[in-house]
Parts: C-alpha cells; structure tokens; sequence
C-alpha cells in the first residue's frame, strides 16, 4: 500500500471512453444532475479533503450553485456532534498494545523525531491509539504550507451561514470499518518509510493538485488508477462506496435539490459517480 498516504489524505479515483466524453468539456469539479422524476437540479461537487490555501478552487458558478441548492450532503454530516468523538472512540486500540509497540525502538524513535521535526507533533500524546492516527494527522497537516483549508469545513461553515441542512452519505461507523480495512503492517511500514525520507509522495501529490486547479478529474483518476496498477487496492475507498452512494443520493435528490460535495476522486471513470449516475437515468452535465 505504498502511496495510501496521498490517496485517502488528498482525495479518500481505466476511464471508459464509452461512457464518458473524452475532449476538454468534461473539465469541472462541479455537475449539475437533473431527469427523471427530479422537480429541480442537484449539484456533484469533487474535493479534496484537506488543500493549501493557494490550492482552495471555489468560483463564483460553483457558489451560485451552492447557493441554489436546500441541502448540503458530504461523505459524513459534519453537522453531527457526535462524529469526533465516535471517530475518536474508534483509533483507541483495544488489544492493550501501545503505539510504540508498533514499531522497533529505532523506528519508533525515527517516526517520533519526523512529527516533531516536520508537523511540530509530539506523538507520545497518542501512546494508547493505533498506528492509523498518525496517519490520520498526516494527512490533515501539511508541511508544505503554511495554511491549509478543509473543503468539509469551509462548505459546512456556509451552510450554516445559509440555514442549510447538512448531512452525509455514510455513517461514521462506516468509514471506521473502512479505515479498520487498511492492514496494520501496511500503515506502520509507510510510516516508517516516510520517515526514513524514502517517499515520492510529494511529487505525485503536486501533480494531483494540479490536475485538480484546472478541474481535470480525468487526469485526476488516471493518477489514482496509476497507483491501483502499482499494488494498491482502492476497491473498498472508491468503487464500493460509488455503488453504495448511489441510492442513497437518488433518494434525497427526489424530494429536495442537493449540493453532493465528495472527494473528487470518486466522480470520473467507469465506476465512478458520473457514469453511474447516467446509468440510473440522469441527465449529469458539467458545469463551467
């Protein structure tokens, strides 16, 4: 699972040229969605889960769409008080291992140093959660920049401000099963390596982030399945949520309109929310 790292932090995406229109006018992070019984346009919006500043892509089209929707639905509903604490429940490990058991007392030390030196963490804080939190803090810090910005954060924080129902597509307990999906050894050996300074994530990283600001999600997901090619089996982060998703988005978008804001990997490709949505029916068209 060597760059799991990038691909549940950046975006928790072979495109079907059949299914999908392959020339320039499918570059949108934004789809409108409208047909069969629908009484008004929804809206699929692609993010990425935590973004530098300089990196954030809202334009005025997208806010006017946003604006035009009831209600917001994103993977969880940030609006449940309860989902940290849930979340939080869920990364204490049960088996009475501390996190440093883990690891080896050289690599222990190794990992400790790079989240002090690089993120400004200091790890003994989490000696009774398991290995997946680090991961979790990795993905929500970045060394790169000086401030980052949270897609989830900013459109629940505008929701409100609208008097927007917020929900969510899934349940925390789901994404605990997820995340419980990932093999132990997996999380610790990329930590390790990540570390030790043996780590190419950056760089593929930045071209995801570049895909993204010209609103390619076609090249986006040509990247995330580079990486399933290479030994990463995104099945249960991508594909299997896609189809779960589906009837739960046609049941909202049949009694209200609704702003869907997911990680951008989960729109392109043969079994991606695009295509899949076309296949119930709907009519998804890009938004400029």
């Amino acid at each position: 699972m060597k760059r799991i790292l990038v691909l549940i932090g950046a975006l928790l995406c072979t495109a079907s040229v059949q299914a999908q229109d392959t020339d320039g006018n499918n570059k949108s992070l934004l789809w409108k969605i409208s047909g069969k019984e629908m009484q008004q346009p929804s809206y699929l919006f692609g993010t990425i889960h935590i973004v530098c500043q300089e990196n954030y892509v809202w334009t005025k089209t997208m806010k006017k769409s946003f604006e035009a929707t009831q209600e917001v639905c994103m993977e969880m509903d940030m609006d449940d008080p309860s989902i940290l604490m849930q979340v939080a429940t869920a990364m204490v490990e049960q088996s009475g291992k501390k996190l440093e058991d883990y690891f080896t007392a050289e690599e222990y030390t190794l990992v400790e140093k790079y989240f002090r030196d690089s993120l400004g963490v200091n790890i003994t804080m989490f000696a009774s959660m398991k290995p997946i939190v680090l991961q979790t803090l990795l993905t929500s810090s970045s060394p790169t920049c000086d401030s980052v910005v949270s897609y989830e954060v900013k459109l629940s924080e505008t929701a409100k401000e609208q008097g927007k129902e917020i929900t969510g597509l899934e349940s925390p307990a789901e994404q605990i099963k997820l995340l419980d999906q990932i093999p132990v050894d997996s999380i610790v050996q990329e930590l390790v390596r990540i570390a030790k300074g043996h780590t190419d994530e950056m760089s593929q990283y930045q071209e995801m982030i570049d895909a993204y600001k010209r609103q390619d999600i076609q090249t986006l997901h040509a990247l995330i399945m580079k990486s399933k090619e290479e030994g990463d089996n995104m099945d249960a982060f991508l594909d299997e949520r896609n189809e779960k998703w589906i009837d739960r988005m046609a049941e909202r978008m049949d009694q209200k309109s609704i702003f869907f804001a997911v990680g951008a990997g989960h729109l392109w490709g043969e079994k991606g929310l695009i295509h899949l949505l076309k296949e119930q029916g709907y009519m998804v068209e890009p938004v400029k």
